[in-house]
């Protein structure tokens, strides 16, 4: 009898673990007409090319921001086709000595890869053993992932421009800055 009750135990574990993990995906990027992601999606019949289709990538992007880079953010806003499916891109112009700041991504991974230019790169880990650096002088055709949640950075440290794509792993992946983010919190009325 008590080899009945252990199988008995271990199989309805079993079973709630197998439904835990069948039932932890995202949901189906096909919709039918429904609100998602803030957005009603197209009904598929009336889709064109031009949902799925963003040209212009390969210019370059003018920096006039005091920090020296111009982010050219892609997803579903500017590309319908992205809606649902988990990914937003991101076209970085960097001036000489030009940089993205430290910051996070709370719902996503990245992945840099240099295209032109010279970029150190770099993400602090949350070990247990302590953080850790993780920096790279990234070169043309080089690539670096920054993990979800962690601070990562990027510098032009070449003597021309620079640019990079990042590939994220959400269409929202939200973007929290840790300068802004230090000030407030040194100084909670600004």
């Amino acid at each position: 009898m008590k080899s009945l009750s252990t199988f008995l135990a271990r199989s309805v574990s079993l079973l709630a673990l197998t439904l835990s993990l069948a039932f932890a995906f995202d949901p189906s990027s096909v919709q039918d007409d429904a609100f998602v992601n803030g957005k009603f999606c197209k009904d598929p019949k009336l889709a064109t090319l031009e949902d799925y289709v963003i040209t212009g990538l390969d210019e370059r992007r003018p920096v006039t921001d005091p920090i020296g880079s111009n982010v050219t953010f892609v997803n579903g806003n500017n590309l319908p086709g992205l809606n649902t499916i988990g990914l937003s891109f991101a076209r970085v112009d960097f001036a000489v000595n030009g940089q993205v700041p430290p910051h996070f991504h709370p719902q996503a991974s990245e992945v840099l890869f240099v295209t032109e230019g010279t970029v150190l790169a770099g993400f602090v880990s949350s070990d247990e053993d302590g953080n850790r650096l993780f920096t790279k002088t990234l070169n043309k055709g080089d690539l670096i992932v920054f993990p979800m949640g962690l601070v990562h950075h990027a510098v032009n440290v070449g003597k021309g421009p620079a640019v990079a794509f990042g590939t994220l792993n959400s269409q929202n992946p939200g973007m929290i800055t840790i300068a802004n983010t230090a000030i407030l919190w040194s100084n909670p009325t600004t």
